[in-house]
């Protein structure tokens, strides 16, 4: 299998898009903006179309823009609002090709652009409450990333059940749904017993002291009562996206299997 060295510490995976559907994504804590910067260039020049590092801070970010190629300056959305909930062009980052954007709220950098949704259908994400949207936006933007279209429910806990209530119809329309929230952790089994779709459900750390930094949560969701409820670790906003893209895909995986087309998600897969 084809390799790239990095210096003495990385050795990119050049060939896991096509064993697995989407590349190496970078995890960027840990390690220095240049080492970031090193491997997302030499996953791109293995022809990976774009790159993803997560957690990544404001600060590393703005490094990795110092030493990215010349004019390679580091586009930044605002985190006042999440993007618009269905895909369009216009919500698309535009950037020059491989040029990183980052996303504070997330923790995400991203080189490349933003590809065209080609999965099976919807991926929703519905987040509990305001201090859930951090996690709640690495997942949607990770599932952005992959290739789905994406679209976002904010701030409908059960402690408002009402709210919840009024999105209901529009969760049932999700392929996969991506439920986040801390606390108690209620939020997975309640959409589990709304939607026929698979949900993966995401603890949070947030709570107070009794929530144990997101034990909780994971405990009351991994003993749901509701069928269909799968579980990822505590504030794994990317892993949960992950899941919900190979769902969302697998009739294009299929048809790659069977020889009826050219690649499984090739615009979607990231590096």
């Amino acid at each position: 299998m084809e390799q790239g060295g990095v210096g003495a510490y990385a050795r990119p995976d050049m060939t896991r898009a096509a064993r697995q559907g989407a590349g190496e994504v970078i995890y960027g804590e840990g390690k220095t903006a240049e080492q970031v910067a090193a491997i997302a260039r030499a996953l791109m020049a293995g022809g990976q179309p774009r790159v993803l590092a997560t957690r990544v801070s404001a600060e590393k970010a703005a490094a990795v823009e110092a030493i990215w190629a010349e004019g390679g300056a580091v586009g930044r959305t605002t985190s006042a609002a999440p993007a618009p909930a269905p895909y369009s062009e216009a919500s698309r980052s535009e950037s020059p090709e491989g040029h990183p954007v980052y996303y504070p709220e997330a923790r995400l950098l991203v080189f490349g652009s933003m590809p065209v949704p080609d999965g099976d259908g919807i991926v929703a994400v519905a987040a509990a409450g305001t201090s859930d949207l951090a996690v709640a936006e690495e997942a949607a933007l990770t599932a952005q990333f992959l290739g789905n279209e994406v679209r976002r429910f904010y701030d409908v806990g059960v402690a408002g059940i009402h709210r919840l209530l009024d999105v209901a119809d529009e969760l049932r329309e999700a392929r996969v749904v991506v439920a986040v929230a801390g606390m108690e952790g209620a939020l997975a089994s309640v959409v589990g017993g709304l939607v026929s779709a698979p949900v993966i459900a995401v603890p949070t750390s947030v709570g107070y002291g009794a929530s144990f930094g997101g034990v909780t949560a994971l405990l009351a969701m991994l003993n749901s009562c509701a069928s269909g409820v799968s579980v990822v670790n505590i504030d794994n906003g990317f892993g949960a996206a992950f899941q919900a893209s190979a769902i969302n895909h697998l009739n294009a995986r299929a048809a790659f299997a069977s020889g009826d087309c050219g690649s499984p998600t090739a615009e979607a897969a990231p590096a």
